[in-house]
């Protein structure tokens, strides 16, 4: 048997009708302790489904494009470091700025003297100054890739790479020496810059992109590692960006590993949000 309750107003049903929210009491009733119901938005005042779809730029944030301090410290802290030494490159006395970029290059001699100074060392220059593409992309793609994986995280990415590329593309140059295939300079030809990180990157954070924006950015990246050995200017530097992009895309798997303990699994379809419970 159903008893009704009749409130203090006299009418009986009134508290049901007031708590569905609908004349006639039509509407759907919300359950108490319960989120994400069907009827939260529309009864704690938020926007209709269809005002949100009005506004489908109402979840950019521009400004989390670029690094800040508190949101991803070693890109910012590292633009700051390129920015000093790209000014110093330009403006310090060209005899000081010739030697320390000779000191800095990561070519076979050095390599064999002080492999770990000059790998850390020739990531501190920019090839082509701060205005060149690869300066440009190391802000937008290193900070998307910091925010998404941390910082520790998107440093080891970048140098990683950097080194690996590094090291794989001036080892044969290395041998051709010794067999008698290249002349002894080629031991010391200059090369450094921040490239070979920044395609790693790009390749990486392509990975951890939907569809569309992981193609975009990868056949971005693979038309400038393209372009440069179609143009023959420097194929062992062109084929190191090749390299280094599939060496990102190699990452992948770790790299979603890494996202999934950053912010942690994605919600079952229908979870309220509640641990499961246990039967004893």
């Amino acid at each position: 048997m159903a008893s009704v309750v009749e409130p203090a107003g006299g009418a009986p049903g009134g508290g049901a009708e007031a708590a569905a929210g609908a004349p006639g009491g039509r509407g759907s009733a919300l359950l108490p302790g319960l989120p994400r119901q069907r009827g939260a938005a529309a009864a704690g005042g938020g926007p209709a489904p269809a005002e949100a779809a009005r506004r489908p730029w109402a979840g950019l944030r521009p400004w989390r494009l670029l690094p800040t301090p508190a949101g991803t410290p070693f890109t910012f802290c590292y633009a700051l470091l390129l920015v000093a030494t790209s000014l110093y490159a330009e403006h310090g006395d060209p005899l000081v700025v010739s030697t320390l970029l000779q000191g800095s290059s990561t070519d076979v001699t050095h390599l064999a003297q002080a492999p770990l100074l000059v790998l850390v060392a020739s990531a501190l220059w920019i090839a082509g100054g701060p205005a060149s593409g690869y300066a440009v992309a190391l802000l937008f793609v290193l900070t998307a890739l910091e925010r998404r994986i941390g910082g520790v995280r998107a440093a080891a990415v970048f140098f990683g790479g950097h080194a690996l590329a590094t090291l794989a593309t001036e080892m044969p140059v290395g041998f051709s020496v010794a067999a008698g295939s290249l002349p002894d300079s080629s031991l010391h030809r200059l090369d450094y810059g921040i490239s070979f990180g920044v395609m790693t990157c790009a390749g990486a954070l392509a990975g951890l992109l939907p569809a569309g924006g992981r193609w975009l950015l990868l056949a971005g990246a693979g038309y400038q590692a393209a372009s440069g050995m179609l143009a023959y200017l420097d194929p062992l530097t062109d084929w190191g960006h090749l390299l280094s992009l599939a060496l990102g895309v190699a990452a992948w798997p770790l790299l979603r590993r890494w996202r999934a303990q950053r912010t942690g699994p994605a919600p079952l379809l229908g979870d309220l949000g509640h641990p499961a419970l246990r039967t004893s």
